[in-house]
């Protein structure tokens, strides 16, 4: 009876932490998508409501920048390109979510340029934050 007993529990806990670890996948995902959304609004409120004050990337041309980089970008008026992104894996680690996956930005002259990219969101006070990306292109 023990034995079943501890069956039942280890099947309940394990569905348990698989519903939570689809929640959290779930919110990424939508994340991933909306992150984009305001970048390509312009909207630099609410990317910093999502990015952390630290927030780095290495972006596809090898270049380091951070929050305020990005934000003066912005404001002078850059227009960053049509981004299609295919989320292939997220990892949970601790309080952290790594994505990785594929991308294809569309340019002005019709040009597609691939890419690959890893992103790393942080959970912070019951939200996620954007940390660091890393986009890597030809």
């Amino acid at each position: 009876m023990k034995l079943f007993l501890s069956f039942v529990s280890f099947l309940f806990l394990s569905s348990n932490l698989m519903a939570q670890t689809k929640t959290k996948e779930n919110q990424i995902r939508k994340l991933e998508k909306e992150w984009t959304t305001l970048l390509d609004k312009k909207d630099t409120t609410a990317l910093k409501s999502i990015w952390t004050e630290n927030y780095v990337v290495n972006n596809a041309m090898g270049k380091i920048v951070n929050v305020n980089d990005i934000l003066a970008l912005i404001k002078r008026g850059h227009v960053f390109p049509k981004v299609d992104r295919v989320v292939e894996k997220i990892t949970f680690q601790d309080d952290l979510a790594i994505v990785m996956g594929s991308e294809q930005e569309h340019s002005k002259d019709g040009k597609i340029k691939n890419r690959r990219f890893t992103n790393i969101w942080m959970a912070k006070q019951d939200s996620w934050k954007l940390v660091a990306r890393q986009a890597t292109g030809n």
